[in-house]
């Protein structure tokens, strides 16, 4: 059985398909999947799909990053899932680095993206591995069985997910396991339809984060005061 299973959500970039392929091939040892999550109305994606031969669902719109990620979750088995876009170039290794980093009741494992400035120090993850038995037994802030929280449209998503498991004590941050986002910001690539698209929504997004924040925060303070009540009883 594979223990790797790729995730990546497609929107109206069929130019991608095939040099993605080629990168997470030549980059990851066998046997992992790959497994591709399209509109079932973005016929050019999905024709190109086809012609690299490539696994893959197609889930009705609307349909976002997150949603398309849980799809994702329920329809592969594999132990560790990787949150993925088509925006990216994988470097040799990359997922043995990032198990080198995981303990047993590590449920997170953030990636280089050598691209956003938070995920180079280590304080975010934009394309992370999530431990399967993470999501099965606590999932989301408030829904197990769930990679994300549907309600964003991309952005912030991978900010809940990333801020809920450091606020569990189950996340760390694989600061050698090089996955390239070749995003438009940093001049990476050209922008496009679906970079706008998701701009559009930002500030929905934001604002969903910051009133959702305070459940993990919530979280993390009740686990420091239970270590210092354990802590001080184990010091009478």
């Amino acid at each position: 059985m594979s223990e790797l299973a790729v995730l990546v959500p497609v929107l109206d970039r069929p130019h991608r398909v095939k040099p993605l392929l080629s990168s997470i091939e030549q980059a990851t040892p066998e046997p992992h999947r790959v497994l591709f999550i399209a509109d079932s109305t973005d016929e050019a994606e999905i024709r190109a799909l086809e012609e690299a031969e490539a696994q893959f669902i197609v889930v009705e719109p609307p349909a976002t990053w997150a949603s398309k990620i849980n799809e994702g979750y329920r329809r592969t088995e594999e132990p560790w899932l990787f949150c993925a876009a088509d925006d990216l170039e994988f470097r040799a290794d990359w997922f043995s680095r990032a198990l080198a980093w995981a303990q047993p009741d590590t449920g997170v494992i953030g990636t280089n993206d050598l691209c956003n400035p938070r995920t180079m120090t280590g304080q975010h993850s934009t394309h992370m591995l999530v431990r399967r038995s993470y999501i099965n037994e606590q999932g989301t802030i408030d829904e197990a069985g769930k990679v994300m929280h549907e309600g964003y449209a991309h952005e912030y998503a991978d900010d809940e997910l990333v801020q809920t498991a450091m606020a569990r004590g189950v996340y760390v941050h694989a600061f050698d396991s090089l996955v390239e986002h070749l995003h438009y910001l940093v001049g990476k690539a050209e922008d496009d339809d679906t970079y706008r698209l998701g701009r559009q929504q930002t500030i929905r997004s934001r604002r969903l984060f910051r009133h959702r924040s305070r459940l993990w925060r919530r979280q993390q303070q009740s686990s420091r005061r239970r270590t210092a009540t354990q802590t001080s009883r184990s010091a009478r």
